[in-house]
């Protein structure tokens, strides 16, 4: 029989992309906002950092009403914050707050953190201590909330996600008692760091010495706020299976639960605006691309594409290179090619060139010069893609049957070329390939099948795991995701499969396309928040039976 879980009665939750978005855990987050929204009415609350003085954030909206006598305390206490709503779906309550005054005590709470948790914080550089001053700031907001707001009768929650926001649980955990406190990682620093440097992770994985690797690659500080906030908080979490394995390995601690991302289709467009959508970013590709080679592509074209952070070999950037080149000689490809490599790079402008092709819509017969790339980049000389291609000799030729173009900017639909944003340029694909060699889960898969794009991906990635799982075998495209077996050795392979692939589904027919199509919005399905989110009620009450446990604890004493 199964026992009734503990439901929080109040959640905080915090991460450095609250309200800022700069990657995937952006999309976690703010997905699954409106089905805890829905479970517990503005009883969520996000706390993020406040970067934003100056200007208005476009993913907040402030309102002053909110929790009005609790801000005035705050700011009382010398907590400078701003209360709002999250401009996502189900609009959360959201509190941003302003870190920089913590610098100055910075030592100090270093040398406690040190004294509590043993966490050596010494060797900190980069983003460590921007990062560790939101995290104990967000640990102060939660302590006073609770304090002035809530009392020990209530169920209360305290979410930190990444090590970015260890010291806030640890800092619950040693000052607050009562909350229950739940670590997410959504990817181990010392494992993305391993795959990161070209050492083979997965072969070695039951060899590596976390300690002993973050001492060699220069990570102590960061590994050590991971470890030990894994080790003290009431539940310790990660999104996949075989990111469980890494932490069993590297941080010497098994997850209490796995929290798989789900996914929140409200803005996937319905059936009639779904197809003018699709038409639309169709149109606007094949036009940038015929503007920049001087082509005549038709829409019988296959779009293809990745995307992702630009982590050239993490994600598998590499071998998609290396595909497209195969692709280019193998005779079983029945119709023309046309790839993207929707990666944010180190861009500089637009180019001017293609703008005014662009804009005078005259077909062209003509490339231009450098026509693998869209938009001009600080380092081209030294850019991993473009040097790829040019390894290759890939220069877009006019004979050639794949053409690649590289589209390094953000889409946020005024990047000045596309200007159309990375959901409507999704639609516009006929096949996406994610071949990642580290991804803890894979939100651009998920993303893509949910838009009704079939894809590749690989079984490192989560997502990959989890279809295959699904599936009952390894995925086919037929499946709606074909799910490549990849190793720390099987590049080459990986490669092959990817082009075969891409070749195989260039001979089907409309009727076998759809079909594709279909299953892969299907499988979406499968992801959706309403599906996952009983993984995150058995979190939050292995993290509850914990915390009243220390209550009545307390009481006996």
């Amino acid at each position: 029989m199964n026992k009734k879980l503990l439901t929080p009665d109040y959640i905080f939750e915090s991460s450095w992309e609250v309200c800022n978005k700069v990657g995937g855990i952006y999309t976690v987050l703010s997905t699954r906002a409106k089905t805890l929204q829905e479970m517990l009415k503005d009883r969520i609350i996000f706390i993020g950092p406040d970067f934003w003085e100056s200007s208005e954030s476009p993913y907040f909206k402030e309102d002053p009403s909110l929790f009005a006598e609790w801000q005035w305390l705050a700011k009382e206490q010398g907590i400078h914050v701003r209360v709002g709503r999250w401009t996502v779906p189900g609009e959360p309550i959201a509190i941003l707050v302003d870190f920089k005054p913590y610098f100055e005590k910075k030592n100090e709470i270093y040398a406690w953190l040190w004294e509590q948790y043993k966490v050596d914080s010494l060797h900190a550089y980069g983003d460590y201590d921007e990062a560790s001053m939101f995290s104990y700031a967000a640990g102060l907001v939660v302590e006073s909330f609770y304090k002035h707001f809530l009392s020990k009768k209530q169920k209360v929650v305290y979410h930190a996600n990444e090590w970015m926001c260890g010291l806030g649980a640890l800092y619950i955990n040693n000052k607050v008692p009562e909350i229950a406190t739940i670590f997410t990682t959504h990817a181990t620093s010392i494992g993305r760091s391993i795959a990161g440097n070209q050492k083979p992770l997965y072969d070695y994985l039951f060899a590596y010495n976390g300690d002993q690797m973050a001492e060699e690659l220069n990570m102590q500080s960061k590994h050590s706020i991971e470890k030990q906030t894994a080790w003290n908080v009431d539940c310790f979490t990660t999104v996949s299976d075989i990111t469980a394995n890494e932490c069993v390995e590297l941080l010497d601690k098994p997850v209490d639960v796995v929290l798989p991302n789900g996914f929140d289709n409200s803005f996937v467009p319905k059936a009639a605006a779904f197809n003018k959508k699709r038409k639309l970013a169709r149109k606007k590709m094949l036009q940038v691309a015929n503007a920049l080679l001087g082509e005549n592509l038709g829409d019988d074209t296959i779009i293809l594409s990745t995307s992702g952070r630009y982590e050239f070999r993490n994600k598998g950037i590499d071998v998609f290179v290396e595909a497209m080149n195969r692709l280019l000689r193998d005779r079983d490809l029945k119709k023309k090619v046309l790839a993207f490599i929707i990666v944010p790079g180190w861009v500089g402008e637009p180019r001017k060139d293609l703008q005014e092709r662009l804009v005078s819509e005259l077909p062209y017969d003509t490339p231009l010069e450098v026509p693998q790339v869209t938009h001009w980049l600080h380092n081209m000389g030294h850019d991993n893609v473009l040097n790829m291609m040019k390894y290759y000799d890939m220069h877009n030729r006019h004979e050639d049957n794949v053409k690649v173009i590289f589209l390094p900017d953000y889409l946020d639909g005024s990047d000045g070329i596309i200007n159309l944003t990375y959901y409507d340029v999704l639609l516009g694909n006929d096949l996406c390939v994610y071949p990642s060699y580290y991804e803890p889960w894979g939100y651009t898969p998920l993303e893509a099948v949910a838009f009704k794009v079939p894809c590749i991906t690989t079984d490192l990635a989560g997502f990959g795991l989890w279809a295959n799982k699904e599936f009952g075998h390894n995925g086919e495209l037929t499946d709606g995701v074909k799910v490549i077996h990849r190793t720390d050795y099987n590049y080459s392979e990986v490669a092959d499969y990817i082009k075969d692939t891409v070749a195989q589904f260039s001979a089907m027919s409309k009727t076998e396309v759809d079909a594709c199509r279909k299953a892969a919005e299907t499988l979406s399905k499968k992801a959706l928040w309403k599906e996952f989110i009983q993984f995150y009620c058995k979190a939050y009450d292995i993290a509850l039976q914990k915390a009243e446990a220390r209550k009545k604890s307390d009481k006996n004493k």
